[in-house]
């Protein structure tokens, strides 16, 4: 079990990484004038130097030539990439065409998707909540369908695209900062031939202002430091407070798109977010109330064992080992 010091330190770590996540709509809206596949592209360019500074300062490079002699693993690394990289596209030009309530919803639904993937695609086993769960969050994506007048495709997009990042991510096994490398090291050489081609068409905004500039270089930055506290409270912490701290980046994205973005919400929109946020309640109580079975499953055994290894009896005459007093 970790020290709670250390816990409460995973904590402010995941708080922190979240918060940024669910604020990143704020960033994205500054850059309001360049186009989404733009962002997208500075986002792809600017965050591998900051991968290569966070390798060296953790001199972390051993991975890379046994990844090399992996074609599997490099082949599961190039479809993880083009499916982030559709789902970041995604999400920039969500915000930036006013749809963050549909945003946010998707990470709502994410953790659903990842569930139904684990069934059809892993063959887990689900318990009686998850089922429910998941049932409820198919009636949320149909009263969500109604509401909009169409199938609420951006949400169930990032959703679907986040979980498949999730399940590749699975086979490749590496850890946050070396994933993390190996995709931008892939997406490198596209965005900087896409962004080369903007300015030779004078179509780049980088070149419009300084400002402009220093917030396009800094999506590198705003990319690579949630991850990095992400990557410091995933160690200190349990998965159910994980998976708890998960809901606070949609609900950060859901008050912006109501309060600073002012995005209509009527109120069958309102019955379909509220169907989900039941789901995940099932969800998060049926995480909580399992682990807190395993823990007591582990205790109890442990204490068994304790009690297994002490003798019934001393026996007379028998020698005590050196150092113990009665």
């Amino acid at each position: 079990m970790q020290p709670r010091s250390d816990q409460r330190t995973g904590l402010a770590y995941g708080i922190a990484a979240y918060t940024m996540w669910g604020l990143l709509p704020l960033y994205w809206r500054l850059l309001d004038d360049a186009a989404p596949s733009e962002i997208l592209a500075h986002r792809m360019v600017w965050s591998l130097p900051v991968a290569v500074v966070l390798l060296a300062v953790l001199r972390r490079w051993s991975w890379i030539g046994p990844l090399l002699r992996q074609p599997r693993r490099l082949g599961l690394i190039l479809v993880s990439t083009v499916v982030i990289s559709a789902n970041w596209f995604l999400y920039i030009w969500a915000v930036n065409s006013g749809h963050v309530l549909e945003a946010s919803l998707g990470y709502f639904i994410n953790p659903l998707v990842s569930i139904a993937f684990g069934v059809l695609v892993l063959r887990e086993r689900l318990r009686p909540l998850q089922w429910a769960a998941v049932g409820i969050g198919a009636l949320a994506v149909l009263v969500m369908t109604v509401a909009y007048g169409r199938m609420p495709w951006i949400a169930l997009a990032l959703a679907f695209s986040f979980a498949t990042y999730g399940l590749v991510k699975k086979g490749i096994k590496l850890d946050g900062i070396e994933g993390f490398s190996a995709e931008t090291a892939l997406q490198l050489l596209p965005a900087l031939g896409f962004l080369v081609f903007l300015g030779l068409r004078g179509d780049a905004s980088f070149t419009t202002g300084a400002g402009q500039a220093l917030l396009l270089s800094a999506c590198g930055v705003a990319t690579a430091v949630p991850l990095i506290c992400f990557g410091a409270s995933a160690v200190r912490l349990p998965l159910t407070m994980i998976g708890m701290l998960q809901y606070l980046a949609p609900t950060f994205q859901f008050l912006l798109g109501l309060t600073v973005f002012h995005e209509t919400m009527p109120p069958e929109r309102w019955a379909g977010f509220a169907l989900v946020w039941l789901a995940l309640a099932m969800l998060t109580w049926d995480a909580l109330r399992t682990a807190g079975r395993a823990r007591a499953a582990l205790a109890e055994a442990a204490a068994r064992a304790a009690a297994a290894a002490q003798p019934t009896a001393e026996q007379p005459g028998t020698p005590r080992p050196p150092g113990l007093t009665q």
